[in-house]
């Protein structure tokens, strides 16, 4: 996550081995080391383990992603993009960070100030 020793409201964990299908929308933070098959969208901060995978939105104040991402990744504030990650989608966020090594194919719209919040309402 943007600050790892930040944690608003609730912290879930998707652990390793673990696959969801369908749509999870939660107030807190949020990390995935197993796989999910749908969007997900939350009012706190997104983390995508590096053996984590993600088939569709992600929807946040911060995402990191370490693992895999295959969709559109929206990001309120900050978007980073470490070294091993797999990008392949659109990304929209304030600042964007993308580390030495990362992949990333799709485009990107940077404003360089926070994009509209999300809200567990908005799909």
């Amino acid at each position: 996550m943007a600050d790892k020793n930040q944690v608003t409201g609730t912290f879930s964990v998707i652990g390793n081995n673990t696959v969801i299908t369908g749509d999870i929308r939660t107030e807190g933070s949020i990390r995935v080391d197993g796989k999910i098959v749908g969007n997900v969208v939350t009012q706190a901060d997104a983390a995508v383990g590096m053996n984590g995978v993600i088939e569709g939105s992600v929807d946040a104040q911060n995402i990191t992603v370490a693992g895999k991402v295959m969709g559109t990744l929206t990001a309120a504030q900050k978007l980073v993009l470490e070294g091993k990650s797999v990008m392949k989608g659109d990304i929209r966020t304030g600042r964007l960070v993308v580390d030495e090594g990362a992949v990333f194919d799709g485009r990107s719209s940077m404003t360089g100030t926070p994009v509209s919040p999300p809200t567990l309402d908005s799909r």
